[in-house]
């Protein structure tokens, strides 16, 4: 499998025995830069996915049980943040970060912490008042201890169900830096820089050279938003009853 190896004799040549998906513009092995770039792609949205919760969720927690000036400070940030295209503000956050595989996960991460944030402060502040976390408060329960032994747990089915559609989000928007130019370097596999590379030759009768990333970025998307269907369903009956 030719995966990062140029060779001008074999450019552009359609699928069949010696290369299943053909070749791409350089003569390269369409098939092995799906493969090895699925592992890219996965790697970033999962990266950023776990980079956005473990900022979202702690700030979400304290912001939504403390409440006060804290709440409101904290919202305002992450309503500042929410305000701006998600797209426009990881183009700029690639950008000023440059290219690199974590840098590239941080401005994805960025965009989506104050989606943590929302999820998590709404669920807290209607679990807060329950009645339990009332009973453990009277009995001389610690805030924290409160905070992550009877509130944290309850919110936990939630966050797994957006974690889910986020590393979906993700996906699409690795694609969409690596299409602009801002995602990882060449010759790395990347579903998005193939389509950005490929599109010119599409006149030339090589559909096949974006054509199957294309194809792949939209099934992994699904797959991910079909997952946390999936789970939302699981992890909350009571909404699927209704």
């Amino acid at each position: 499998m030719r995966l990062h190896e140029i060779d001008l004799k074999t450019v552009g040549e359609p699928f069949g025995q010696s290369f299943v998906l053909g070749t791409d513009n350089y003569g390269r092995d369409v098939f092995s830069r799906i493969i090895h770039g699925a592992q890219t792609v996965l790697a970033i949205a999962i990266l950023a996915a776990l980079m956005s919760a473990a900022v979202g969720v702690p700030v979400g927690l304290l912001s939504g049980f403390f409440g006060g000036l804290l709440d409101r400070t904290l919202s305002l940030i992450m309503d500042s943040i929410y305000s701006f295209p998600g797209l426009i503000l990881a183009i700029a956050m690639a950008a000023l970060l440059g290219p690199g595989m974590l840098n590239i996960a941080v401005a994805i991460a960025v965009i989506y912490i104050p989606v943590y944030f929302r999820l998590v402060r709404s669920k807290v502040l209607s679990v807060k008042e329950e009645m339990y976390v009332e009973a453990a408060r009277s009995l001389g329960a610690r805030p924290m201890t409160i905070l992550w032994l009877y509130v944290f747990p309850n919110i936990i089915p939630s966050i797994v169900v957006i974690f889910s559609v986020n590393v979906a989000d993700s996906i699409l928007t690795e694609a969409g830096l690596s299409f602009l130019g801002l995602g990882l370097p060449p010759p790395t596999p990347d579903w998005g820089f193939d389509l950005s590379a490929g599109k010119r030759f599409v006149p030339s009768g090589y559909w096949w050279i974006i054509t199957y990333p294309g194809v792949m970025i939209a099934l992994l998307t699904l797959g991910f938003s079909m997952l946390g269907e999936g789970l939302n369903e699981l992890l909350n009956p009571r909404l699927t009853e209704n």
